[in-house]
């Protein structure tokens, strides 16, 4: 039987990516999947491949910063399904900075915007979707290794995803504490291989993008010595969207090929 057949999952920042990766494999898995994202050839594209595959999926264009194009999503998402069982918290952006004194008052803004309020509006109007079902469920947080320890170029987004955890712990508590049977985690990926990486602009109005190989980054950087890859993090969010984890709450899932474990100097 597919993990997660017969649940209903909305997944933003869906179009490219991490967020992708989690669509197609809920969906692969018998979820019937809303995908949101700004990118709107992007998200066409991922619905026609679940599709394709014998998935059930649609698309929304969402900001998730947008308050007002809430209710409209989750309304959207009553009328096709009919219920909600899983929220993947995944639209994110990262803005880099040699100094923190460089990066202007607009790119923390606009950081902290989608990164902090995009996930706070993901669960103040996911959370009571799934609540309305009185049949529990998953709420999945994407957060970083850089929300766990500091990096000396991504100061703003580090206090972002940091936020982000801390969030899925406290949401974790109150539906404990409310009994009702829904589970809130995050996951920390590390270097993973997904176009972010030749998006990530530099602060204080350069107008260009710093370039970053996450291969040679994770070469050094990460014990297992490569870049992890989009499906390896959706694997771990299928993971906590399923019934193997029914009691898995208020965790930290870190898949980082070691990063955040220590150093190794690899023999070969």
């Amino acid at each position: 039987m597919a993990m997660v057949d017969g649940k209903v999952a909305l997944v933003t920042g869906a179009a490219s990516g991490i967020g992708a990766a989690c669509a197609e494999t809920l969906a692969r898995e018998g979820a019937k999947v809303m995908a949101s994202d700004v990118d709107d050839a992007g998200g066409a594209a991922l619905v026609g491949r679940i599709k394709a595959a014998g998935g059930e999926a649609s698309f929304l264009h969402q900001d998730v910063t947008d308050e007002a194009r809430w209710p409209e999503v989750i309304a959207e998402i009553d009328k096709r399904y009919g219920r909600l069982d899983i929220v993947v918290a995944n639209a994110g952006i990262g803005v880099s900075a040699l100094s923190i004194a460089d990066m202007t008052m607009a790119d923390w803004r606009r950081q902290t915007a989608i990164n902090i309020d995009g996930v706070f509006l993901t669960v103040k109007h996911g959370l009571p979707a799934i609540r309305r079902g009185q049949h529990g469920g998953s709420v999945i947080m994407l957060s970083s290794v850089a929300g766990l320890r500091g990096s000396p170029t991504l100061a703003g987004y580090s206090a972002t995803k940091g936020a982000v955890r801390l969030f899925a712990k406290s949401i974790a508590m109150e539906c404990a504490a409310n009994g009702d049977n829904i589970r809130v985690n995050s996951v920390h990926p590390g270097i993973i291989d997904t176009p972010i990486w030749t998006k990530i602009p530099l602060s204080a109005g350069s107008g260009r993008n710093a370039p970053i190989d996450p291969h040679e980054l994770a070469r050094v950087g990460a014990p297992l010595g490569r870049a992890g890859t989009p499906q390896e993090i959706a694997n771990g969010v299928l993971f906590l969207a399923s019934d193997l984890a029914t009691y898995i709450t208020g965790a930290e899932l870190v898949i980082d090929g070691g990063m955040t474990a220590g150093s190794a100097v690899r023999r070969m």
